[in-house]
């Protein structure tokens, strides 16, 4: 039988070429939201897999009344899933975890108990990680430090895919491609109201990484906007077009004070200085114009589409199969129907 009703937890699970992997770990989801005691669903959100991710989750899904699947129409990134499945779970409670098998299920009970009064949001810290120290473990701790440090929320291991959430601080928000990197400290959610909690790593349970070093230089990139996309309300139209004028002001500084450096050869040195000074400035703001822009057009145009949402159908008294077959392929009745046949969540008040 189906869940009648809207569950009081969501487990939202991305998953990218995980066939080897989403078989056991909706089994250990199951079994440590089922001994809290809540009502649950575990939400598996397909981004666009091009193995048997999506067979082996449809063979679950027919066993499993618990189980959804978010079926994208098409890979649209890790922060697109991770929007996809916040627009279509049910739950009061949003807990996430990574679909590759690192993140430990059983800690879910210790992030439920977290979310106490005046806390919204709980978010593991990895233990004793899993991984290669120089080329993942130390990148990330630098990342999480001027992360934590520009956006005043304390979390120091924003790359732990094991969060829970409560659903006022989701918000309706869309994430462009590499902003899951700053949950939650993207959501503009305050710092007192949010927690670290230590959480198990484990090795990748089948597969290969589907991230490198570059990540590193991404992440340094965007994270100059991040004081600016942290802010509620995001900035107006009049502070978006002052920033994007910004570089091309910068950079015609630059290219005076180089100008001027061969003019003046009793000042070059410091002409040169200041021509890679404002040139780095010029960068620095292109890269907050380029981020503060995309952010912006996902919250309007949003950042995927669902192809369907499958889930187990009702069973007739009888016995028989009602409907269409034991797996259905009906949209979750919070998305909207887009006008290409695909479908969208649709705005919330």
């Amino acid at each position: 039988m189906t869940i009648a009703t809207a569950p009081t937890l969501s487990v939202v699970v991305p998953v990218y070429n995980e066939e080897g992997n989403v078989e056991p770990l909706a089994a250990e989801i199951g079994r440590a939201v089922a001994a809290t005691g809540r009502s649950y669903e575990i939400l598996f959100v397909n981004d666009g897999s091009r193995d048997g991710t999506l067979a082996r989750l449809a063979a679950l899904a027919r066993r499993d009344p618990h189980l959804r699947i978010v079926d994208l129409a098409g890979n649209f990134g890790e922060a697109a899933a991770l929007s996809a499945g916040f627009a279509t779970a049910r739950g009061e409670i949003v807990v996430t975890l990574d679909g590759d098998g690192q993140n430990n299920p059983a800690d879910i009970p210790r992030l439920l108990a977290a979310l106490g009064p005046g806390i919204d949001v709980a978010s593991g810290r990895r233990q004793r990680r899993e991984e290669p120290f120089f080329s993942r473990v130390l990148p990330s701790r630098v990342a999480n430090g001027l992360i934590a440090r520009l956006s005043g929320v304390p979390v120091y291991d924003c790359g732990c895919g094991l969060k829970a959430y409560r659903r006022g601080v989701l918000a309706d928000i869309q994430l462009p491609r590499g902003m899951n990197r700053f949950l939650p400290a993207i959501l503009g959610v305050d710092g007192r109201r949010v927690i670290e909690v230590p959480t198990r790593d484990r090795a990748r349970g089948s597969g290969s990484s589907h991230y490198g070093m570059s990540r590193l230089f991404i992440v340094l990139r965007d994270l100059l906007a991040l004081p600016l996309l942290t802010r509620r309300p995001l900035p107006d139209w009049r502070r978006q077009a002052l920033l994007a004028a910004s570089p091309w002001v910068l950079a015609a500084a630059a290219f005076c004070a180089a100008a001027a450096a061969f003019v003046l050869p009793t000042a070059r040195v410091e002409l040169l200085g200041t021509t890679a000074a404002l040139a780095i400035a010029a960068g620095g703001t292109a890269a907050m114009t380029f981020n503060v822009t995309r952010f912006m057009r996902a919250q309007r145009e949003r950042v995927f589409r669902v192809r369907e949402v499958l889930e187990h159908e009702h069973f007739s008294a009888a016995g028989g199969d009602r409907g269409r077959g034991l797996l259905g392929k009906e949209p979750a009745p919070d998305l909207r129907q887009a006008a290409d046949g695909t479908h969208r969540a649709p705005l919330r008040s």
